[in-house]
């Protein structure tokens, strides 16, 4: 039943089959998840699911089939961790293939139960961790493939025990070391791709894949030397003591570079506020003498009486609504914020909003109106939007005039505390508005001292989950640093597409590592491919790349 114009999802039914050998319902249209009852198809010898839009994670309940000598599940949408009971089928000789999903996690070491499996390919996933010192127990492999993942440390020595490997591409991820003499001695080798890693020192030339510059492939491997002349590699340097000491030099040096690096991107980001356009402040004025008079029924009509279609944003004391304002003809768009009182800590976080926001004013800050009471609320969800590149990077910039003003221009610097997107409100112009001041903080300007009043102090520091800096969990003093993680955070969403609170992010994955490895070679493979609807350029990949 391969490569015909099949739809929708596979039933789960088909375990009716019972004395099924062979199912190949690949290269079709199918979609949704693969069914858990395949696993009741005990004599199931070969399993061909490629080439579809199959999403969600692999059943654990396909180790059953002890029989299989073949399982393809290659080219889908599959994420989520590899099974060991799937990976660990000790039947399977032929083929396994799992290659370009959306895989996250480590290799599991039960691959080394795959004693006669021939090809291994684990190739354009999102895997992480060191490579498992099992993968040495795969003796009969011939083909292995994990390219294009994002393995990091050094080949494993066990590899030595892959003595009839003809292809091994471990090309495109963070691994590094020297690479080791060890793979001469795999004398079968006709392809071994190395490219585009962190590996560095002296090539061997002792034999295998190494005597033959066809075979062997080494690019993007910047610290590398020696190797056999067609390489065309520099020479080594004597390394009488040499290379440890250097070492200790360019650690320090790479590490302060980084920071230094961090440091220039947020400051640049704030010098745009002043020099990317000629923006005019409001004068700074008491909230007091401007309140509007507006009821809870003209807030009803203004929120469509507060429907989930006009929810912006929902947090832990309460939820942001849009809503427009018929005044005389003129309509003006507006957040309505609904307290739940109900919530300890709810009301508190409402003075400590009104303390915040009472005497600052600028254009990327959202201004208090009015306020009134109601027993009425409402619990529902967000609905996000998606925005192109440029949109993204106005909002960015945005963002940060607002933290610039909040730290470095208000009479008493102020700590947001809870910055995310969802307390980033955009107008019609799409400009974006920092809001939700609940948790907010003041800094004394000559020591930098959490100044907050008891109404705001008394209600701890919470912030977000993935996006609150880390030393606030330890119980660290507020400072600007936490906004600025804060910041860093939301913009690795808003250009990754991904939240760092997402399923695929555990162990040592986080948002933040899994930018920072794919960085700055395979940056293209991970950014949201939202950002470029409606055409790319290379002006739009270029000004990705810089920001």
């Amino acid at each position: 039943m391969g490569a015909n114009s099949f739809t929708g999802s596979i039933p789960t039914e088909i375990q009716k089959l019972s004395s099924l050998v062979e199912l190949d319902i690949s290269m079709n249209a199918l979609s949704g998840r693969i069914p858990s009852s395949l696993g009741n198809l005990t004599k199931l010898y070969k399993l061909i699911l490629q080439g579809n839009n199959l999403e969600g994670v692999i059943p654990s309940s396909l180790g059953n089939c002890q029989r299989l000598i073949l399982l393809d599940l290659s080219n889908n949408k599959l994420s989520g961790a590899i099974p060991q009971q799937v990976i660990g089928v000790p039947s399977l000789s032929l083929l396994l293939n799992l290659s370009t999903n959306n895989f996250t996690g480590s290799l599991p070491k039960e691959v080394g139960k795959l004693k006669s499996l021939g090809v291994l390919d684990v190739s354009n996933n999102m895997l992480s961790g060191e490579l498992p010192s099992s993968l040495g127990s795969c003796e009969s492999l011939e083909v292995l493939r994990l390219q294009s993942n994002f393995f990091k440390g050094s080949i494993p020595s066990s590899v030595i025990g892959l003595k009839g490997i003809e292809e091994l591409d471990l090309s495109r991820n963070n691994l590094s070391g020297e690479i080791p003499k060890f793979l001469e001695g795999l004398v079968f080798v006709k392809k071994l791709d190395l490219s585009f890693n962190e590996f560095w020192g002296a090539v061997p030339t002792g034999g295998g894949a190494f005597k033959n510059a066809s075979a062997i492939s080494i690019t993007g491997n910047t610290k590398l030397c020696g190797g056999i002349a067609d390489l065309q590699l520099q020479k080594c340097k004597s390394r009488k003591g040499g290379l440890s000491r250097s070492l200790k030099l360019i650690i320090p040096l790479v590490l302060s570079g980084v920071a230094l690096l961090g440091i220039v991107m947020v400051m640049s980001y704030f010098f745009l506020c002043s020099s990317r356009r000629k923006r005019k402040e409001i004068p700074l004025s008491t909230l007091a003498n401007s309140f509007l008079q507006v009821s809870y029924a003209t807030l009803l009509r203004a929120t469509d009486e507060f429907s989930s279609a006009n929810l912006i944003g929902a947090g832990s004391f309460g939820s942001v609504y849009k809503g427009i304002l018929d005044d005389n003809d003129k309509h003006q768009l507006v957040a309505v914020k609904v307290f739940n009182l109900l919530r300890h800590g709810a009301s508190k976080s409402f003075m400590a909003e009104c303390e915040a926001l009472r005497n600052i004013k600028h254009r990327n800050l959202v201004e208090i109106i009015t306020a009134c009471s109601s027993v009425d609320f409402h619990d529902v969800r967000e609905a996000p939007e998606s925005l192109n590149l440029d949109q993204r990077l106005e909002i960015a910039i945005d963002v940060a005039c607002a933290l610039n003003y909040l730290h470095n221009h208000c009479e008493t610097p102020i700590v947001h505390c809870d910055l995310k997107p969802s307390n980033v409100l955009l107008d019609n112009e799409m400009t974006g508005h920092v809001s939700d001041f609940g948790l907010a903080r003041f800094l004394s300007q000559e020591t930098g001292i959490n100044v907050s009043n008891s109404h705001t102090s008394s209600i701890g520091i919470k912030g977000t989950v993935g996006y609150a800096a880390p030393e606030y969990g330890m119980g660290s003093d507020v400072s600007t640093n936490g906004d600025v993680y804060s910041f860093g955070i939301l913009l690795l969403e808003m250009f990754a597409g991904k939240r760092p609170t997402d399923d695929m992010f555990n162990g040592d994955l986080n948002l933040h590592t899994y930018v920072k490895m794919a960085f700055p070679n395979r940056i293209m493979e991970i950014v949201d491919s939202t950002l470029f609807e409606g055409g790319t350029n290379e002006r739009r990949v270029q000004r990705l790349r810089c920001a």
